[in-house]
């Protein structure tokens, strides 16, 4: 079924409370996962504070990093089958509650060894943010619309990402451990928002589902989704290339978000708060970034979201390469450049899942996109540890010559997807 069929198939008023619960449904995650991150990126910007208050070294911090993603990455994955399975709304608020409280608590700690089991636990209850989102977005966008309208959704990765950065360089002044309390307090906030503003599927608030022709008219048994997930994700290799391709994604992606603040005031002299604001434009380059690949991928490319991203992956690797060239930049043109870079880079990071969730249908879509996550969040073993041992040892000049040869290997990894088909429902290729 088309999306004109489907909206035709509606009457008047239920089209109209339709397009009414699909609108809230995106707003409200969208401000819903924007907060996941004020509870989880906010660490960057307290790290050159506690390398300088506790004497923790980069090597210490970029553990945690790496703790944190691998956790994040394993929780992604399995919240994933779970997340395709109970109620959204509940899932995703429990979790935003649970990595306030961690953030809480990791602001009064002193040692290391805390330090490390709170953010891993944090990075267990980030894990439940994504899930119950595809599910939502699945449920309330029809498949040829999900690639521009979930790439909106996706600017929430930057809007809080972006945000939460600035905000945290001016509270920082006040000592690092308010990076925590302060980001904590909204993002409670913003969970009792969310437990009020969400509802799981069309059908708990009276409206049919979005229903595609060869797709089942119920949601399917135990069994039978474990037959749907085997067949239409991991027997799927081109959900395999694109989690690959995932993992160098967010390698590039993560070196720039953790480290951001800290490559900038060392390597580039960069002062503390002016860091923060460059992080966020690469951030709000990147919201228009998944706006464009969302667009390019419904409208040039008819929905097959790998072909934008070898372009993106390709052009990302290009920026990254002028700004490790670059000595001594003015402020103005390395924010360009580092700009340029998070336009490319946002495409691909926003086009995985949607790739994945179109791939495995809206009956496997958290599954799928929980796997690709799996592979992107394994990453930080690059990004985080990886990234701080690197720059210990030889420096930043050399650790960003690596991250350029991390960028290449994304863009083969996508080339190799590039005959995918746009979606996994059924239909035959044009």
């Amino acid at each position: 079924m088309s999306n004109n069929s489907f909206y035709q198939s509606l009457s008047a008023e239920e089209s109209k409370r339709f397009k009414y619960w699909q609108r809230r449904t995106i707003i409200a995650s969208m401000i819903g996962y924007a907060l996941f991150y004020f509870v989880r990126k906010n660490l960057s910007i307290a790290m050159p504070g506690m390398q300088e208050d506790l004497g923790i070294t980069k090597t210490d911090l970029g553990l945690f990093l790496t703790l944190h993603g691998l956790i994040y990455g394993v929780s992604k994955f399995a919240n994933g089958f779970i997340g395709d399975r109970v109620n959204a709304r509940y899932f995703m608020v429990t979790g935003l509650v649970l990595s306030a409280v961690c953030n809480i608590v990791f602001g009064f700690s002193a040692a290391v060894l805390v330090f490390g089991i709170v953010w891993m636990l944090n990075g267990w209850f980030q894990g439940m943010g994504f899930p119950p989102c595809a599910r939502l977005l699945t449920h309330w966008i029809p498949p040829t619309e999900l690639a521009t309208k979930m790439s909106i959704w996706n600017t929430s990765h930057s809007i809080g990402a972006g945000i939460v950065v600035v905000f945290c360089g001016y509270v920082v002044g006040l000592g690092w451990r308010w990076c925590f309390f302060l980001p904590s307090i909204v993002a409670l906030l913003g969970a009792v928002y969310l437990w009020f503003a969400l509802r799981d599927t069309p059908k708990s608030v009276g409206l049919p589902e979005i229903r595609v022709a060869s797709e089942p008219q119920q949601e399917p048994e135990d069994k039978a989704f474990k037959q749907i997930v085997r067949k239409k994700v991991f027997g799927n290799p081109y959900i395999w290339i694109i989690a690959i391709a995932n993992f160098f994604v967010y390698t590039v992606r993560y070196a720039v978000l953790d480290w951001g603040p800290t490559l900038l005031s060392e390597w580039k002299h960069v002062n503390i708060e002016h860091a923060g604001w460059m992080v966020a434009a690469f951030e709000v380059s990147g919201i228009l970034g998944m706006l464009a690949a969302g667009w390019a991928t419904d409208r040039v490319f008819g929905g097959r979201g790998p072909r934008t991203c070898v372009v993106c992956m390709a052009a990302a690797t290009v920026f990254i390469g002028l700004f490790w060239a670059m000595d001594a930049p003015p402020i103005w043109l390395a924010t360009l450049v580092l700009g340029a870079a998070g336009f490319c880079i946002y495409g691909p990071q926003a086009l995985v899942g949607i790739a994945a969730a179109n791939l495995a249908t809206k009956q496997a879509a958290a599954t799928a996109v929980g796997f690709t996550g799996l592979f992107g969040y394994a990453s930080t073993i690059l990004s985080g540890w990886g990234l701080g041992l690197l720059v210990e040892s030889f420096g930043w000049n050399y650790a960003i010559g690596v991250l350029i040869i991390i960028a290449l290997a994304g863009t083969a990894a996508f080339i190799l997807a590039w005959p995918a088909k746009a979606d996994g429902y059924g239909k035959e290729e044009k």
